[in-house]
């Protein structure tokens, strides 16, 4: 299985598909990064041998053998976007013997060991996880004992500001399941349609709403028929970003009920000028996941196997996955959105005035008064940087969980948001 660069962003936004029918019940919000977990994936299979490595292989979509370059390749487009900040961390028991052919695929500074005193390791690997994602994600996702031998993690953070902001205002929906809720409402008006588009799904029409951002993110909101499922929703929404769907633009949508909360209308306005309103909940998921529970998405079903070693080209000693966890978090406000994902895996031994006259104008209003998914995109390679589906809205006058600052202070070091209090 070979591949270039297209097709290795392709992988890897497959497998975000894969757990998108997986994860979302469409009941519960969620949130999850397969940008995430697809590079550690890559260099497990790098190392692997046996069914384990054949399960690996079909998980991650490219060849074994070449696996750990195609993950550093994914990292480097995550480290090309200045509005994403990505992370590798390796820590090793004492004595455990790395096979230098792998090991040398592991970005330079990343490496660490573990002690062998738990309470000590697993403090210094949740300090990692919290300042590699600026306090959104505190706390490693796995947890360390006296068996865990190796651990594996990465840590992902997105941090855009709008292009053009929100302003927040308390709103009932007239109608569905978030009728008569007093629910915080980002708005926002637009005199162009080229954000909004219909795509034209198997499953039925789907609304995709872009919201541009700054580090060339863009967030888009997917809304599709009250029966459609969320897994199928977050499909369709993939397929069309990769043209694999009909496209109608914003501004060929027709009159009246054009597409899922989307309504056009042609009206009498003092002001020249088509205009689009937007009507988004404001939002916060968090999820933590357990990829072993759904082993068949990431390739795992044989490697958890404890009664042998399933990764020789990593290490003499045998080797078992232990844990496999992700925790994540996505936040969608005025300003702009805020998302994080640390995934871990472990090791363990193995068997104006108006003027007078008035002007005909085409205006748009597309309203998310619903469940809706999400997929967080980095706009030049394509890649699905995390995906959700939000069930709950935040009720109006509620804090902000993330709270973004009016003006941003960009740093390697330093994001433009702070943890709410």
């Amino acid at each position: 299985m070979g591949h270039d660069g297209g097709s290795l962003i392709e992988s890897v936004n497959a497998l975000t598909v894969r757990w998108a029918a997986a994860a979302c019940s469409g009941t519960e919000s969620v949130v999850f990064s397969g940008a995430g977990v697809w590079p550690l994936l890559a260099f497990l299979a790098e190392g692997a041998a046996g069914p384990g490595r054949d399960e690996l292989q079909q998980a991650v979509g490219v060849d074994a053998a070449g696996a750990a370059r195609a993950a550093r390749e994914v990292l480097g487009v995550l480290d090309a976007s200045p509005a994403v900040r990505s992370a590798l961390g390796l820590w090793t028991g004492v004595g455990l013997p790395l096979r230098p052919e792998w090991a040398g695929q592991i970005p330079a500074g990343t490496r660490g060991e573990l002690t062998g005193k738990p309470r000590e390791d697993q403090e210094r690997l949740n300090a990692w996880a919290d300042e590699r994602t600026g306090g959104l994600i505190p706390a490693m996702p796995v947890e360390i004992d006296e068996d865990t031998r190796l651990v594996l993690a990465g840590a992902l953070t997105v941090r855009t500001a709008w292009d053009h902001p929100f302003s927040e205002v308390p709103d009932r929906p007239a109608a569905g399941p978030w009728a008569d809720r007093e629910i915080a409402v980002l708005r926002r008006a637009l005199w162009t349609f080229d954000d909004l588009r219909a795509a034209d799904a198997p499953g039925g029409p789907l609304t995709m709403l872009r919201v541009a951002g700054s580090g060339e993110i863009d967030v888009h909101l997917l809304l599709g028929d009250p029966a459609r499922s969320a897994g199928d929703v977050l499909a369709a929404g993939v397929a069309a970003l990769a043209g694999r769907h009909r496209i109608t633009g914003g501004s060929a949508l027709p009159e009246g009920d054009a597409a899922p909360g989307v309504v056009v209308r042609t009206v009498e306005s003092f002001t020249p000028g088509d205009v689009l309103y937007q009507a988004v909940p404001r939002f916060t998921v968090t999820s933590s996941h357990d990829l072993l529970k759904v082993p068949e998405v990431f390739g795992l079903q044989s490697v958890t196997d404890r009664g042998r070693g399933h990764f020789p080209g990593i290490s003499a000693e045998p080797l078992a996955i232990g844990q496999a966890r992700q925790d994540a978090l996505a936040s969608f406000q005025a300003l702009g959105f805020e998302a994080a994902a640390v995934t871990a895996f472990t090791a363990v031994p193995g068997g104006a005035a108006p003027p007078s006259s008035t002007y005909r104008v085409k205006v748009i209003e597309v309203r998310f008064d619903r469940p809706f998914g999400f997929l967080t995109v980095h706009r030049t390679s394509g890649l699905i940087l995390t995906a959700g589906w939000v069930a709950e809205p935040e009720p109006a006058g509620a804090p902000a969980v993330v709270e973004i600052e009016e003006e941003p202070v960009r740093s390697p070091q330093r994001g433009w948001w702070r943890r709410g209090s």
